[in-house]
């Protein structure tokens, strides 16, 4: 434990007897000389405490700073995604439900047959089969107006034109297959009534 520092008005109280005794005047010397050291060194060790308070205040501040800051960064940024989570939430959902009846569309399409139609029912099912044409451009225009509308442009960049080509959106060759489905029960009954014809010329001329 450290020597008590006395008062330097205690140091300086001396007898007449002390003070003509060199003895204890070198005794006081010696004192007061290890007393300044004690000082000083007190004072190296408060300044090293006063920095090391200095340098724990700061880091405290800077502690509290970043810890607001971030604090308010990462909730402002939960935030932002929970609402991006949110919409894309949402569009999943909606190019779910594209594909899906896309999906529908293109089965009922690919299983249009001509070859199979019955002549005798041939308007009824040619109004069915461009029915379920019509109605799947009418869906195709629909769901990619609302692509449109929500801002997916790069999915509806990829998507074909919506509008109907020339000539209702058929070729040239579907419109000689549907023409000559129109035409056949007429080519047939043009047979039916040339073989009668001839059958009952050549039955005449017997």
């Amino acid at each position: 434990m450290a020597e008590k520092i006395r008062p330097i008005e205690q140091m300086l109280e001396l007898n007449e007897e002390e003070s003509l005794s060199p003895e204890h005047l070198d005794s006081q010397v010696q004192k007061a000389q290890e007393q300044l050291v004690q000082l000083k060194r007190q004072q190296e060790q408060i300044e090293k405490q006063k920095r090391e308070l200095e340098e724990l205040s700061r880091r405290q501040e800077e502690l509290e700073r970043g810890r607001g800051d971030m604090t308010d960064k990462l909730t402002r940024s939960l935030v932002v995604l929970e609402r991006e989570a949110y919409d894309a939430q949402k569009k999943l959902e909606q190019l779910r439900a594209m594909r899906e009846s896309f999906g529908q569309h293109l089965e009922l399409i690919e299983a249009i047959d001509p070859k199979s139609w019955n002549s005798t029912e041939l308007h009824k099912e040619l109004s069915r089969a461009l029915s379920t044409v019509d109605d799947a451009r009418t869906e195709f225009s629909q769901q990619r107006s609302r692509l449109q509308a929500t801002g997916e442009n790069a999915v509806d960049a990829q998507l074909p034109e919506a509008a109907p080509e020339l000539n209702g959106g058929r070729s040239l060759f579907q419109w000689v297959q549907i023409g000559f489905a129109l035409s056949l029960p007429l080519i047939i009954f043009g047979f039916i009534a040339l073989f009668l014809f001839f059958w009952m010329a050549s039955a005449t001329n017997r």
